[in-house]
């Protein structure tokens, strides 16, 4: 399951006042990009997940990190407020100071109440070093009763909503890997979503699968749509390569960018390797690929291997 490392240890502990007063400029057209289902905005097919960072040694670690994948021509930076208690937001503010406007800067709340979501964005955007988001996204959707909480009275569809229309985030979204009928269901119930985010791998299919139920719903809406869990926790490495992942994730009708929770700057090359010439699978190779991938995890697939997803 090991992905190729980056044998970094000469830049740890470099400031961007030293190692970064120059960057090298990555070459126009490295990573492909895409318009970002409505919202007439491009961005890179692949984006640096920002929950791995908490792998890291430290934060000045994870700041190279973070500017290095962005040298290599990565522009989407996914975040959340809960992660790595926070730091992960602070990494993002220190490492993207004087490139800000040059990327896509998302972050999401888990709060479910308008001032609750509201407290969390002045946290976020101090931390990010940032007067407005890309985009700003409710976390972790699991149940109707959170759809319900936020569509109601005081509830955080009337942060966002202000949010948006104040200036403080440009788009609006979801992101959940609990179960694919309560994305169905939020899709439905609010009609100016902006994206979602999901879970879409080889092996989904197999239990309560994302990919057959709210992919579908997501594409037709015109949303855009990020990929998540796309190595299945790297699990499916058992199976497949990184490379069939990411392609198949990227394969997917809908899917704009894979979210990769790359540790290191070499698994991001690969990516980028991946990326850089993508030939998108055909429907033979994807039926091929989620049975390789399948066959590979035996008794490990299904909600064995799904852990983050509700047990029925």
């Amino acid at each position: 399951m090991n992905r190729r490392t980056f044998a970094g240890g000469a830049f740890a502990g470099l400031s961007l006042t030293g190692a970064y007063a120059q960057p090298p400029k990555a070459k126009a057209g490295d990573i492909p990009t895409v318009r970002f289902g409505k919202t007439n905005v491009m961005v890179t097919v692949i984006g640096q997940g920002g929950q791995r960072l908490d792998l890291q040694p430290d934060m000045q670690s994870a700041v190279d990190h973070v500017r290095r994948v962005y040298d290599l021509g990565v522009t989407y930076f996914d975040c959340a407020r809960l992660y790595w208690d926070g730091k992960s937001e602070e990494t993002y503010g220190v490492a993207l100071q004087g490139i800000r406007k040059n990327v896509f800067l998302t972050t999401k709340s888990i709060k479910r109440t308008k001032q609750e979501a509201e407290e969390e964005l002045a946290t976020s955007l101090r931390l990010m070093k940032t007067d407005y988001l890309d985009l700003w996204q409710m976390h972790s959707i699991q149940t109707k009763a959170d759809i319900d909480q936020i569509l109601g009275p005081g509830g955080a569809m009337e942060a966002f909503e202000a949010a948006k229309k104040a200036g403080k985030c440009r788009f609006i979204g979801f992101t959940g890997h609990f179960d694919p009928e309560a994305h169905v269901a939020f899709l439905k119930a609010y009609d100016k979503w902006d994206s979602i985010l999901m879970p879409i791998h080889a092996s989904d299919h197999a239990y309560l699968s994302f990919e057959k139920t709210a992919l579908p719903v997501a594409a037709e809406s015109g949303v855009g749509v990020q990929a998540m869990k796309v190595f299945g926790k790297a699990y499916l490495l058992r199976s497949i390569s990184p490379n069939l992942c990411l392609r198949y994730a990227l394969s997917q009708p809908g899917v704009h960018v894979a979210v990769c929770g790359c540790a290191t700057v070499g698994q991001m090359e690969d990516n980028v390797r991946t990326v850089k010439n993508l030939k998108k699978m055909t429907t033979e190779e994807m039926a091929d690929t989620r049975k390789r991938a399948l066959a590979g995890l035996g008794a490990h697939s299904g909600p064995t291997l799904e852990y983050w997803k509700k047990k029925v």
